[in-house]
């Protein structure tokens, strides 16, 4: 807990000139405590003025509660204006980024919402997920990935996604895209895509991998079916059936499957957007044999008015039991909407389950 009734009197603090000035560049920089009342306050808070030397300083709401105070219903109010202030500050910021041809500086963005550079580093992080300097990637990487559909060359397509040469695109695009730009743009030609098929409690299996690492685990009924699934998501791949050594690879997931405790520790070659891959990080962190709702992972990523989005990263995702969206379930507790049908939703966590016990 940081506090300063300590060691500097409350109206000597700097902090204190802004409560005195109800200053809103504050809020979620610190909160007050008044001794008195038993309650905090936000910095331009409008309850009335408390004498400085009954008032202690917290750097957050939390620590202010474990140190025994609590909100006030005012300060409730003012927090949920705090939080739409730092939403609308924020998109404000992103628009500025999306719209620049570079990428501002912390301090000219800082600037812009006014706010501290630290302070707004921190706020844009927990609106969003990202750093700015991570959004403006992200950006710039889903920018590409249209331009590549849509323009006449590649050089076209990387300068209208904001790269202004082409060997800082180039440097860039295995992250950004997974392989070469000419080979994205033509649906993954000339990008060696190893797979097999075999079978597990589940039903029929499928595993690829290309040159980074594992980029589908399909289940199904229909071999032929999952087969084609491959193909529809890397049309101009060089799909190979796989020989003995990567059936071993096969194996692997499929003991896996079987036998949870075993782990999967394999490289995984992710091709989504920032924000699935962010939700793909949470559910990996997800215990086996354990759940979470759609509207817990929206909070463990910062965006809890994403639940509909979390949805569709779950099911964007290509690498079932990898990355493990079995384990989201609806707020009440009950399964629903898996891509591979919820009956087998129900099969893996049961193995789980099983496996810790």
């Amino acid at each position: 807990m940081n506090t300063t009734s300590n060691t500097l009197a409350p109206e000597l603090d700097p902090r204190w000139a802004a409560v005195l000035a109800r200053d809103p560049r504050a809020d979620g920089q610190f909160v007050y405590g008044v001794k008195t009342t038993g309650i905090y306050c936000h910095p331009s808070s409008l309850s009335r003025l408390p004498n400085p030397r009954n008032v202690e300083f917290f750097d957050t709401p939390e620590q202010a509660q474990a140190a025994g105070y609590r909100p006030s219903k005012r300060a409730a109010r003012d927090q949920t204006q705090v939080a739409a202030q730092q939403a609308a500050r924020v998109a404000a910021a992103c628009r500025q980024i999306e719209a620049a041809e570079e990428l501002p500086g912390l301090n000219e963005l800082a600037r812009s919402a006014g706010l501290s550079p630290f302070h707004f580093h921190r706020i844009f992080k927990t609106v969003t997920g990202l750093t700015p300097k991570g959004y403006a990637a992200a950006h710039r990487s889903r920018k590409v990935r249209e331009r590549l559909a849509d323009a006449g060359t590649v050089t076209e397509a990387l300068y209208d996604a904001g790269f202004n040469s082409n060997s800082r695109f180039y440097e860039a695009a295995d992250k950004v895209l997974g392989m070469k730009p000419a080979d994205y743009r033509a649906a993954g030609q000339n990008t060696d895509i190893h797979f097999a098929v075999g079978q597990c409690s589940l039903g029929a299996i499928l595993v690829a991998q290309s040159e980074r690492g594992v980029c589908a685990i399909l289940l199904g009924d229909d071999p032929d079916a999952l087969v084609r699934d491959l193909q529809d998501k890397f049309r101009r791949a060089n799909l190979i059936g796989a020989d003995r050594e990567f059936e071993q690879l096969v194996a692997q997931v499929v003991g896996f499957i079987e036998a949870p405790a075993l782990g999967l520790n394999l490289p995984l070659d992710l091709q989504g957007t920032a924000f699935q891959e962010r939700v793909w990080q949470a559910l990996r962190e997800i215990p086996p044999g354990s759940t979470a709702s759609y509207a817990e992972i929206a909070q463990r990523i910062g965006l809890p008015k994403a639940v509909r989005a979390v949805a569709q990263a779950c099911g964007a995702n290509s690498l079932a039991v990898a990355i493990p969206c079995h384990r989201v379930v609806r707020s009440d507790g009950n399964l629903s909407g898996y891509r591979w049908g919820v009956e087998r939703k129900r099969q893996l966590l049961a193995l789980e389950r099983s496996a810790g016990d």
